[in-house]
């Protein structure tokens, strides 16, 4: 059937051909688009013939009082305006038709401002917790230019406002894996959204939304005073009162930096508060608002309150108390810190190989001992919460595979912990975050017995070349307990002479793949960060190897994400998933 295209309407069939169609219903391929017509109330309707659902054909469907009924998931449709009445299938696309001179002509134009209609769709898989919805957001965005970050604003405020407990997992994982975007191939961008997205939806469907605390009326409470108000407010597990203090400091324009360190004070008040997730959530939160825009502070910021007011304290925890009284000793180095920082001032430190070791021995105390003397001659604090963050990761590296399976969070947290608190060093260094490395450097400790003993950091054997080794990351992912194996991998690749970006972009591809885990996220993002802050460094490598292992003793799974995701990618290419 020849096609003849007119400024608007392209001739899609006959009357007569629709006529002679079983049951009334025409399949036609019209302008690279299939099309099912059929008649409804006296005229012709033209709908896309794939269920938006999962594409099954909605010709095979049934029709009754003007609601066409696909028979697969029996998603229901508005015949004529393909509006889905059940929201999980989002809506099918609805053609107008033309009667002309017994010819019938559809016009396959996109209506109105795409832009507007993508955003509007995820503003709607946001409420309604849609994946599909969201998985096809993703992937549209990338083909009309929309720069990832405009969804993953979207996404942000959304999470923040509409979670009644406040900054959450969800918004975690989607800053995370926003984070991750930039390290990974142009294919993979879209996934990296959706998952963020998804992980929003899933983490606010169910609760109510946060109604604003508004700031103290008529301002003029200096900064200092507010953050002193809010460590209290925090000490006592007062809420909506730490809320109320972060609010007024944002309506006071306290600048990026105060805010940081109001926040992080507070969340080093109390030891590895939280299980370390309070700093964790307070940088993420902060790096959310660096991609997204401070202008956003104030429906992001006092998201934090509920949490901080909520953690368990490590102080009330008998790991830290017995047999050694780690918080005790922990403040009495507190109390030193002054001192320590005045010695150093002028100093230049160069004995960062040496401390490692002491970091990851039995003792506790000998680790503070070191640490203040560290400070005293001349480690910068930011240096010293690198240093801690590598002992950390060196832990996951080093994790054998005889503990018990949940040990691998416990090493998990205190990475990513230590991780926050180095960043929080460089964006808004204090003597008080400055007990967070110390907090970080003590549990490093505590999680010594899983190094016991402790998994070979893996020595390069000179096997293969860098790319036949990055081309065997997914296929050795494909299988169970290859935690070892993977660790190989990596420092074998690195050893090589590998590409660490292409590598980190691998390790990112086989994160996404998999169905989606907090702590795996977590642990991928962290890895990243610090090996792109170390990059050529032994400390660098160590985090690509921890990372490959968690990776690889989390995979695979069954990754139904991943096949929701490419049957959206198919669905917003047209193809025909079932047809034929």
């Amino acid at each position: 059937m020849s096609t003849i295209t007119t400024a608007r309407f392209v001739r899609a069939a006959s009357l007569a051909e629709l006529d002679a169609a079983a049951e009334g219903r025409l399949v036609v391929q019209v302008a690279g688009h299939t099309l099912v017509l059929l008649r409804h109330d006296g005229g012709v309707r033209a709908l896309d013939n794939r269920c938006p659902h999962l594409g099954f054909p909605l010709h095979r469907g049934s029709v009754k009082d003007g609601i066409l009924t696909c028979h697969w998931h029996h998603a229901r449709f508005d015949v004529c305006t393909g509006g889905a009445f059940d929201l999980w299938a989002d809506d099918a696309r609805a053609y107008p038709v033309e009667e002309r001179d017994g010819d019938l002509w559809v016009d396959v134009t996109v209506p109105g401002d795409p832009r507007e209609h993508l955003i509007d769709r995820l503003q709607h898989g946001l409420e309604r917790n849609l994946s599909l919805v969201l998985a096809k957001t993703a992937v549209a965005s990338g083909d009309l230019g929309v720069p990832p970050v405009e969804p993953f604003r979207a996404g942000v405020v959304f999470g923040a406002r509409y979670r009644r407990g406040g900054w959450g997992q969800g918004l975690t994982i989607h800053t995370c894996l926003m984070n991750l975007v930039s390290h990974l191939d142009l294919e993979d961008r879209p996934r990296a959204l959706y998952q963020g997205l998804s992980a929003v939806a899933g983490d606010t469907a169910g609760n109510a939304p946060r109604f604003a605390v508004a700031p103290l009326p008529g301002g003029g409470v200096d900064p200092s005073t507010l953050k002193r108000w809010f460590r209290r407010f925090v000490l006592v597990r007062d809420a909506e009162g730490a809320e109320r203090c972060l609010i007024s400091a944002i309506h006071a324009d306290a600048n990026r930096q105060t805010l940081a360190d109001m926040l992080f004070t507070a969340a080093t008040d109390h030891h590895y508060y939280g299980g370390g997730h309070v700093a964790d959530f307070t940088n993420k939160a902060l790096e959310a608002l660096d991609l997204a825009g401070w202008t956003h502070a104030e429906a992001v910021l006092p998201s934090l309150a509920p949490f901080f007011a909520s953690a368990g304290r490590s102080e009330e925890n008998n790991a830290w108390r017995n047999p050694v009284d780690l918080v005790a000793m922990l403040r009495g180095a507190f109390e030193k810190l002054p001192d320590a920082l005045a010695a150093g001032r002028m100093k230049r430190y160069g004995g960062g190989a040496e401390l490692i070791p002491t970091l990851l021995a039995e003792s506790a105390s000998d680790a503070v001992g070191a640490m203040l003397a560290a400070l005293s001659e001349g480690c910068k604090p930011e240096e010293l919460a690198a240093l801690v963050t590598h002992a950390a990761a060196t832990r996951v590296a080093q994790f054998h595979t005889s503990n018990e399976f949940g040990d691998w969070d416990t090493a998990l947290h205190t990475f990513t912990f230590a991780n926050a608190i180095e960043q929080g060093m460089h964006r808004a260094p204090s003597t008080e975050l400055l007990r967070g490395v110390f907090d970080a450097a003590m549990s490093v400790h505590l999680d010594r017995f899983l190094n016991i003993p402790p998994a070979r950091l893996p020595a390069p054997d000179g096997k293969g070349s860098p790319e036949e080794l990055l081309e065997g990351l997914m296929p050795l992912l494909d299988g169970q307990q290859q935690v070892n194996p993977a660790g190989e991998l990596a420092a074998a690749y690195l050893a090589a002479g590998g590409d660490p970006a292409r590598l980190m972009a691998r390790l990112g591809r086989a994160l996404l793949r998999e169905d989606r885990d907090f702590h795996t996220i977590q642990c991928v993002e962290a890895a990243v960060r610090q090996y792109t802050a170390r990059r050529g460094t032994p400390e660098g490598a160590v985090a690509l190897i921890a990372a490959a292992r968690y990776l690889a003793a989390h995979a695979p799974t069954r990754r139904t994400q991943d096949q929701l995701f490419r049957t959206a990618e198919r669905l917003h290419r047209g193809e025909r998933l079932f047809e034929g």
